[in-house]
C-alpha cells in the first residue's frame, strides 16, 4: 500500500490496476458532508475537464467512420456566425490546442473559474450552445495553428461539431458510442438540480467561516464539451481497458492519439499534449498518457502506463491534490513494474 494516501487525508477515491489485477483502493472523505454519508467505490465524481478526452475519442471514431476529418474547417462544419474567429481553424487544432479561437476561461489570465459567472449566471449552462456567448464575440488569441495553448472553447466547439454532423446532443452520443461500449454505466453528464443517485457533492473551504460549502454556484449546470462529466473510478478503468483493446479506435488512430501532437517540453508534467490527452515524456519507452481535471471543489486525474499496463485514476470531490496521489503511483509502481 501507498502509505501517503493515508497520512494526508485526501479525500475521494483512488483505484489502481495492471492487466486487471487490482494494486491498490482507496476511499476515504463524505459525498455528502452535512449527513457524513461517506464516498464509496461506487460513488460519481464530477471531473471538471477530463471530459475533453471523451469528446476527442467521440470525434476521432466520427473520424474513422468516414463522416469528418482532421483536417476538416470549422467554417465547413458549424453554420452559425463565427463573427471574428477564423473559419479556417481545423479540427486536429481545435483538438490539440492550437486553434487560437478565444477561450470563455483563458486560464492564463483567470485563476478562479468562478470569475465567469459573475455577470452571466451559471445556471443558464445547460447545452454547448449556451456558452456561445461568453466568447463568440471575442478576437482570435492568435492566428490558427501558431502555437499550444489550452483553451476551453475549442471543445466547446468540438462538441457542437459532434451535434451538427450527426443530429445527436453530443452528450447522447458520447452515451451510445463510448459509455456504453466500455461498460461505463455510471457516468454521465448530469444537470446539478437533476442529480441521480450516488453523485458526490463537490465542496470549497470557505476560510472566513471555517467551514465548507458546495459548487452548485461555481461550475456549469450541466456539463459541456470542455468537461463535466460525473465518473466512478471503475467506469474510468474501463475506460482505458477498451482503449488500449481498440474497442473505440483503430490501434493505429489511438497511436496518433497518444502521440506528441503540440506543446513544448518546458513542464515535464504538461509540456506536451496529443489529440485529447496530455503526454509525460519517457525517454525509456512509450509516454505516459494521462488526463485531468480542475474545477471548485473538483480534482480528478487518471493515467495510462502503455509499458507495464498500469492504469490509475484519483478523483476529490474537494478539491485535493490529486496530482501528488499520482505523482505517488508512479513512484511506488511504474520504477518496480517494468517502468
Amino acid at each position: 500500500m501507498i502509505k501517503e494516501f493515508n497520512t494526508d487525508g485526501f479525500r475521494g477515491n483512488v483505484l489502481v490496476y495492471q492487466d486487471g489485477e487490482l494494486l491498490y483502493e482507496y476511499e476515504n472523505g463524505f459525498a455528502d458532508l452535512a449527513n457524513e454519508i461517506p464516498n464509496t467505490i461506487d460513488t460519481r465524481f464530477a471531473t471538471a475537464s477530463a471530459g475533453k478526452a471523451f469528446v476527442a475519442v467521440g470525434i476521432l471514431r466520427l473520424i474513422e467512420a468516414g463522416r469528418l476529418s482532421l483536417d476538416d474547417t470549422i467554417g465547413n462544419l458549424l453554420d452559425f456566425d463565427l463573427h471574428g474567429i477564423d473559419p479556417g481553424v481545423t479540427v486536429r487544432q481545435l483538438l490539440n490546442h492550437t486553434s487560437g479561437v478565444p477561450d470563455y476561461f483563458d486560464e492564463s489570465v483567470m485563476e478562479d473559474y468562478e470569475e465567469l459567472w459573475v455577470d452571466f449566471p451559471n445556471y443558464k449552462i445547460r447545452r454547448n450552445s449556451d456558452l456561445l456567448p461568453l466568447f463568440i464575440n471575442k478576437p482570435m488569441m492568435y492566428p490558427k495553428g501558431e502555437r499550444f495553448q489550452y483553451n476551453n472553447s475549442g471543445y466547446v466547439l468540438l462538441a457542437l461539431i459532434i451535434e451538427a454532423v450527426t443530429g445527436t446532443e453530443f452528450d447522447r452520443y458520447l452515451k451510445e458510442k463510448i459509455f456504453d461500449v466500455c461498460g461505463m454505466d455510471s457516468t454521465g453528464y448530469y444537470e446539478l438540480d437533476r442529480l441521480p443517485a450516488k453523485c458526490a457533492s463537490n465542496y470549497i473551504f470557505c476560510p472566513e467561516t471555517n467551514d465548507y460549502r458546495t459548487n452548485i454556484f461555481s461550475v456549469d449546470a450541466k456539463g459541456t464539451g470542455a468537461g463535466g462529466a460525473f465518473i466512478t473510478v471503475k467506469d474510468i478503468i474501463r475506460f482505458w481497458k477498451a482503449l488500449s483493446e481498440n474497442k473505440l479506435l483503430s490501434k493505429e488512430m489511438t497511436e496518433t492519439m497518444l502521440e506528441k501532437q503540440s506543446g513544448d517540453g518546458a513542464d515535464p508534467e504538461e509540456g506536451w499534449y496529443g489529440l485529447g490527452f496530455w503526454l509525460i515524456d519517457n525517454p525509456g519507452g512509450k509516454d505516459f498518457a494521462y488526463f485531468q481535471g480542475c474545477d471548485p471543489g473538483v480534482g480528478f486525474i487518471s493515467e495510462y502506463n502503455r509499458n507495464n499496463g498500469i492504469v490509475s485514476v484519483a478523483v476529490s470531490n474537494y478539491g485535493d491534490n490529486v496530482w501528488e496521489i499520482m505523482r505517488n503511483i508512479r513512484k511506488e509502481f511504474y520504477l518496480s513494474r517494468n517502468h
